[in-house]
């Protein structure tokens, strides 16, 4: 967590700005070259990182998975950590970002397409973008909760790098959108939640434990799943780390979701099953409170 420079109005452009490959571009004119391994194979890792307030949430840990992925796919950084951290300060002040999200995509690079490795590595592309999203979006959710439905878990066998292989995710998640939820919790072959299209799964138990799946090549290493890990067992909040069918979910006391963009939000109904009380639950809401107070968020 690092505070950001001041914002200079007269140095910041109007409008969206894109880093692209060494270039603070106009949002609109962005482009990358028509043979990037990463618009034509999936070949590159990505992050989103929260901006609350004008600092950096969990910044550290979000560059070490991004560092981890990198090195999973056999992709070198494509400059050093430090002046990485750099540009993304000067997208967040570029565009003006006091509570929003940060974006960065690494690609492999530019060569004649061909499905294997190339044999000496490739100059990365690099892209970095962030916009605002107002508060008012995540208090409502926060207040009311938010609905999900149960999909097939299609995507391929290594969940725990954070790749732009995403067309099972954006699938299940239209799914959602269409069925008038947020978010698709994904199942396996064996009938158990893996996490969900966009954010890692959670359910508060008959006993009053908090459940997630350990982690595996099967999900994603969530930061925020790790930080809330963290806060909850500093509070002494009882947590198991396991497998949970469709029915533990649907007989659950509480239902939840995290992510960077959603901290820590109220799943109140799934496949139209209301989920206790059908409102967010208060192991919910305390473990949002611990997340935010750990990973300083601002005003929410």
């Amino acid at each position: 967590m690092t505070a950001l420079p001041k914002w200079s109005t007269a140095r910041a452009p109007a409008g969206r700005i894109t880093y692209v490959n060494g270039q603070y571009i106009h949002h609109g004119e962005a482009s990358v070259h028509v043979e990037d391994r990463g618009l034509q194979l999936g070949d590159s890792i990505y992050e989103v990182c929260n901006v609350s307030g004008g600092t950096l949430i969990d910044e550290a840990p979000h560059l070490d998975r991004m560092e981890r992925s990198l090195r999973e796919i056999r992709m070198v950084m494509p400059m050093s950590r430090e002046a990485l951290q750099l540009v993304m300060r000067e997208v967040v002040r570029r565009n003006r970002v006091h509570h929003g999200f940060i974006y960065i995509q690494i690609t492999r690079g530019v060569m004649r397409r061909d499905h294997a490795l190339p044999a000496q590595p490739l100059k990365p592309g690099l892209i970095i973008s962030a916009r605002n999203v107002p508060l008012s979006v995540l208090d409502k959710k926060l207040a009311s909760g938010v609905k999900a439905i149960t999909r097939p878990d299609e995507r391929w066998a290594r969940r725990d790098i954070k790749t732009t292989q995403l067309l099972p995710n954006a699938l299940a998640r239209t799914d959602a959108r269409e069925a008038g939820a947020l978010e698709a919790w994904l199942v396996d072959a064996d009938g158990f939640i893996t996490e969900g299209a966009v954010a890692n799964a959670w359910i508060v138990d008959a006993d009053g434990n908090v459940v997630t799946r350990a982690l595996s090549n099967d999900v994603l290493p969530g930061v925020t799943r790790q930080v809330v890990l963290q806060a909850a067992e500093e509070a002494q909040l009882p947590v198991i780390q396991r497998k949970f069918t469709v029915a533990e979910a649907l007989s659950a006391r509480e239902a939840f979701i995290t992510s960077s963009t959603s901290t820590a939000i109220g799943v109140v109904e799934i496949d139209g099953r209301k989920i206790g009380n059908g409102q967010p639950g208060p192991l919910t809401r305390r473990i949002h409170d611990l997340y935010a107070k750990k990973a300083g968020l601002k005003s929410v």
